[in-house]
């Protein structure tokens, strides 16, 4: 700690951890060198040591993260619709409830065909970057080659790719794990909805 002294006759204290040390006292692993999204040098199981699955682990954490923010969008709008008189669907903690086109086991085995099919193109592009690049159907459409896991192109209409992948990748979490927290905890107080 080191007093900061004000114009004013008082003093105050900020208190600052030494880089990589999430736990003030405990050193930070060798492999971790503070250059990812929140590296404050926490890995208690060892995780990242291997360089392979680390960069696995960094992709996997931001689709999380999209997905959370997704995840927030996909509970408020429906509700804000519903209640301005646009559409007229339930709630997102009854929407498992609804009837839908197909049953629920169609709509699984849908879903995880499509998803594990997108997530087998990731993983080749982790490990080979720029290597699914090719639209493998439509032949002329191609991707320009860009960072892994920020695709570019058509998924990128309004180039947010220019923003540094450090702060991107912390603030994403955070917008979309905590709102994904608020909005159930909003809900589970009074369940008349998050709005």
């Amino acid at each position: 700690m080191r007093p900061v002294v004000s114009p004013s006759s008082s003093t105050s204290f900020k208190v600052e951890a030494k880089k990589g040390e999430w736990l003030p006292g405990l050193a930070s692993p060798g492999y971790l060198n503070g250059s990812l999204p929140g590296d404050n040098g926490f890995d208690p199981l060892g995780l990242a040591e291997d360089p392979e699955n680390l960069k696995w682990y960094v992709q996997a954490e931001l689709v999380n993260s999209r997905w959370a923010m997704l995840g927030v969008v996909g509970m408020l709008l429906p509700e804000v619709f519903t209640s301005i008189g646009i559409i007229n669907v339930p709630k997102w903690y009854d929407a498992g409830k609804a009837e839908y086109f197909a049953s629920s086991s169609t709509l699984f085995v849908i879903e995880f065909i499509l998803f594990h099919y997108v997530e087998i193109r990731r993983w080749q592009d982790i490990k080979n970057p720029g290597s699914v690049n090719q639209d493998p159907i439509f032949k002329q459409y191609s991707l320009p080659p860009n960072e892994v896991g920020y695709p570019g192109g058509i998924f990128n209409p309004s180039t947010l790719h220019q923003l540094r992948r450090l702060k991107k990748g912390a603030c994403q979490w955070e917008i979309g794990n905590v709102g994904i927290l608020g909005i159930y905890s909003s809900t589970q107080c009074d369940w008349q909805g998050t709005i």
